[in-house]
């Protein structure tokens, strides 16, 4: 009879440890990490959600180098961040390492390796002509170029702690894309470049508007981009709308999505009017159409 007992009770206590460890509560104190497009390739934007085990007041993280910073979505009781993979990463898992920190001042980590997949972009076969001066350069203008990359280095440096945009980010204008991110071009047979952006079919004129909220850094003449406006959406996010032919803002304004920042033009190295979107983030290129297409928080 006592075996008896002793088995029932350990029975008992087996079936109590096993529905306690497997309850919906345990099974979803876990870590769980999520990216936005599932599909991640290089040269694209990415959207990190994570879910940690306990209630956590910070969290951070570190991936392909650079430093991310996560902020809280109350709604989906989730942390958020904006990342991206350059367009020159190699295919392979690289490890997402995040840290934590409890109400009580307690440090949690996690890992998990996010897979990059490669993507091959195209090239134009046929050259481009642009005026000569954009290829081969008077030593006037050759020191016009060094002086805008100067102006270039110090602008791309800018890494706002707090995140100024909000929600998805919206196209700059209403208008049929003409040439897209990552694309090989060559200019009068000789020099060649991958184009870091996304050109939208314009006329002249057209009203260019913020893709988010952010703060002006940049809006000057620069020799290859002309007129051009750069917006910085915090946490190393930058945007970039080139070749404008009139200003609507200056450098030091706050912008609103959707606020008119200029008109667009054909100045700097064009072929025609036409606007050229760029983001960029914590110092490489990314593709604006992924970015353009992600739901954010």
């Amino acid at each position: 009879m006592n075996e008896i007992k002793h088995h029932s009770a350990a029975l008992i206590a087996f079936m109590q440890l096993f529905f306690s460890v497997n309850s919906p509560a345990a099974i979803t104190a876990r870590w769980t990490v999520a990216n936005q497009p599932a599909r991640l390739v290089n040269g694209s934007p990415v959207l990190f959600r994570v879910t940690t085990p306990k209630g956590v007041h910070s969290l951070s993280g570190k991936w392909l180098g650079h430093e991310i910073a996560f902020n809280f979505d109350a709604s989906h009781k989730s942390w958020f961040a904006l990342a991206g993979a350059g367009q020159e990463t190699k295919p392979g898992d690289y490890p997402l390492e995040l840290q934590a920190e409890t109400a009580a001042g307690q440090a949690v980590s996690f890992e998990k390796k996010i897979r990059v997949q490669r993507q091959r972009y195209p090239r134009v076969l046929v050259p481009l002509k642009v005026p000569a001066p954009y290829t081969a350069p008077s030593p006037e203008e050759q020191r016009q170029i060094e002086q805008d990359k100067g102006t270039k280095t110090e602008v791309f440096k800018t890494v706002t702690a707090e995140r100024e945009w909000k929600g998805s980010f919206t196209p700059p204008v209403n208008a049929e894309i003409s040439d897209v991110f990552g694309v090989e071009r060559i200019f009068n047979g000789s020099v060649q470049s991958t184009h870091q952006g996304l050109d939208f079919r314009v006329p002249s004129g057209t009203s260019v508007a913020a893709v988010n909220s952010g703060r002006v850094i940049l809006a000057r003449y620069l020799f290859f981009e002309g007129n051009c406006v750069v917006i910085d959406h915090g946490q190393g996010l930058l945007t970039l709308y080139l070749h404008l032919s009139k200003f609507a803002v200056q450098e030091g304004d706050e912008v609103k999505k959707g606020q008119e920042i200029g008109l667009s033009g054909g100045t700097g190295r064009a072929t025609g009017p036409h606007l050229h979107l760029a983001v960029r983030w914590q110092g490489v290129y990314l593709n604006p159409q992924v970015l353009l297409k992600l739901n954010l928080p």
